[in-house]
């Protein structure tokens, strides 16, 4: 199957905004508002869809929802597609896609991180779409760091970008305190790190996501990655775990690695992470005890996830990432 790359996203474009996943309510529904008025302001043309609401842990129905992101996916008017945010269970709606159609239409930009790594990855997988891990909706108009790349400009490229170590831990606003934020709240600072301590400079195509969320799809026709990995290898898997214990986090990537996501690595990155420790074991052990084993570099720290600011990184794209010194960084090509 040929990897297919949407167009490069330009102002005026049409912007989707679904939640296959959590709806909006409350606060949120503020910070989504002030979000799409962001995103109108900067020239795109932005649709919101039905399903949204946040009465309930899922916005609509499953068959909804399901309907409304392949209806999206879909239209040629439609350029890219974002949601509000993650949630906890857009897997119900995997085996619902239209993936036949999704694959006989344009290619269009989807875009999210969390549970929306739920649904992008059988895309990339099942179709052979480019999918973006970055922001969602919410985390749309928060200023990029130095060294990092806004999804908006990664999805308007139109030759390599690459993305160094920004060095800055952040975290978000709360929606009840400044809903229109749009300068991360500095936490701290970091650095990427390769375990082990050697230099790296490796190549290989980006696949990846939240560990609680991939393991639902590991190891079922929505999550073979082994095969991704015999037809489009070498692989650079990334995984970022969001808050579950550093024990259950080992035994997800155990999974993960029985599964065939690990079979074609030449490198995985690790996003940064407050998820907790368990008893004395962290989650830098439940890394090692897992992965250790592959005998492949592992670089951890990136700003990938549940960690504000956020990497973005195409599923498909080919990368190179070089830690070697001072240099940190990760070149994407869209191809």
């Amino acid at each position: 199957m040929d990897l297919r790359f949407p167009a490069p996203l330009r102002s005026g474009a049409r912007v989707g905004v679904t939640s296959p996943s959590a709806g909006v309510s409350g606060a949120g529904a503020e910070r989504i508002d002030f979000c799409v008025g962001w995103l109108r302001e900067r020239g795109y043309d932005v649709i919101v869809g039905e399903c949204m609401s946040g009465s309930r842990h899922v916005s609509a129905p499953r068959e909804q929802r399901a309907a409304e992101l392949t209806a999206m996916l879909t239209d040629p008017a439609i350029q890219a597609v974002v949601p509000p945010w993650g949630g906890e269970t857009a897997v119900d709606l995997v085996d619902l896609l239209d993936y036949e159609a999704i694959m006989a239409a344009d290619p269009t930009w989807v875009v999210g991180f969390s549970d929306s790594s739920t649904r992008m990855v059988p895309l990339t997988l099942r179709t052979g779409l480019a999918t973006l891990h970055g922001d969602n909706l919410a985390d749309t108009p928060y200023a990029v760091p130095d060294g990092l790349t806004h999804w908006l400009d990664l999805a308007a490229a139109t030759g390599p970008v690459t993305q160094r170590d920004s060095g800055l831990v952040a975290g978000w606003w709360p929606f009840e305190e400044d809903p229109h934020a749009t300068e991360w709240k500095r936490v701290g600072s970091g650095a990427w790190e390769v375990v082990g301590g050697d230099p790296v400079d490796v190549r290989g195509r980006l696949i990846g996501g939240c560990i609680e969320t991939m393991i639902a799809i590991a190891g079922t026709p929505y999550g073979d990655v082994a095969a991704f990995g015999r037809e489009h290898g070498p692989v650079l898997a990334y995984v970022e775990a969001a808050e579950n214990s550093a024990f259950d986090i080992c035994r997800a990537l155990h999974h993960l690695r029985l599964a065939g996501w690990f079979d074609h690595v030449v490198a995985v990155l690790v996003g940064r992470t407050r998820a907790p420790d368990s008893d004395g074991f962290t989650q830098r052990d439940a890394v090692a005890d897992a992965l250790g084993m592959l005998e492949v570099p592992i670089i951890l720290d990136l700003e990938i996830g549940h960690v504000p600011p956020h990497l973005p990184l195409v599923n498909g794209a080919t990368a190179r990432v070089v830690v070697d010194g001072d240099i940190h960084e990760i070149t994407q090509e869209l191809r």
